[in-house]
């Protein structure tokens, strides 16, 4: 019995606006509400390590917080090495 690729594939967790949120807080105050790269306290964002454009998904290991120029310069890198 052959079984489908799709069966195979986790479903992506689609989260409301309010537990995206919630996720979003946990993660800033998991990373201490600091850049992980650079240690910078200000502009912070929460960034997902595998893009959700190629199906990363909302959960805490998939997250890091990046102030806003190098989370820039991380989508820089990653699109320019493709």
């Amino acid at each position: 019995m052959k079984v489908s690729a799709d069966l195979n594939q986790k479903k992506r967790l689609k989260l409301t606006p309010e537990e995206y949120a919630a996720l979003r807080r946990q993660v800033l105050q998991r990373d201490g509400w600091r850049c992980q790269v650079c240690g910078s306290s200000v502009e912070l964002q929460v960034h997902h390590i595998r893009w959700r454009s190629r199906l990363g998904g909302d959960q805490l290991d998939n997250l890091i917080v990046l102030c806003v120029n190098c989370h820039r310069e991380q989508h820089a890198s990653q699109t320019s090495s493709e």
